[in-house]
């Protein structure tokens, strides 16, 4: 029997390899090669799955990364890095990319997008204001560096990990050197 985080999983990839269109009961049923009943056993209808669905996309690629930040502890230079890290070696790029595209179809998924930007940017917010540097700077500087990682995401080819770890290793040279921690 699959659990509802293995509904959830085959969603992202049902929703990163064929699109929204292609997320429906019986696609997701024949991918885990189970029946109706047991898609019925933890979502109410496809309305229930698709509100599931978008509270796990918010909790495993936003929340997860703040936390994980958050409870490493470290200075703001520290837990920008380690965002950044976790961020670039994780290797969902194709959900971001599918969930982003079905925000311009879907009020619904729209606001939650909204939101999980607003939350992404509201964090390297706090960071950024936490470097140091002047009050100015931290709308912008937030910006940019969330704008880098969604440019990457979108251009096509997508900018490969490598290559926007480099990119970033130049964005953050904008970084206050006002700190102990520089490297």
């Amino acid at each position: 029997m699959a659990t509802k985080r293995d509904w959830l999983e085959t969603g992202f990839d049902v929703l990163a390899r064929d699109g929204a269109r292609a997320l429906t009961i019986e696609r997701l049923c024949g991918e885990l090669d189970l029946t109706k009943g047991s898609f019925y056993h933890h979502f109410k209808g496809m309305m229930g799955f698709k509100k599931d669905l978008l509270a796990h996309f918010e909790a495993e690629h936003t929340a997860r990364f703040i936390t994980a930040v958050e409870s490493s502890g470290g200075h703001a230079r520290t837990k920008l890095r380690r965002l950044l890290d976790l961020v670039l070696d994780d290797k969902n790029d194709s959900v971001e990319i599918a969930v982003r595209s079905w925000a311009l179809q879907d009020t619904d998924v729209r606001a939650v997008q909204e939101r999980v930007d607003r939350t992404r940017i509201d964090y390297l917010r706090v960071l950024w204001r936490d470097l140091g540097g002047p009050e100015s700077d931290v709308a912008p500087m937030s910006q940019l560096l969330y704008l880098i990682l969604i440019g990457a995401q979108q251009v096509i080819p997508p900018v490969s990990a490598p290559e926007l770890r480099d990119i970033y290793k130049r964005a953050l040279r904008l970084v206050p050197h006002e700190e102990a921690d520089t490297p």
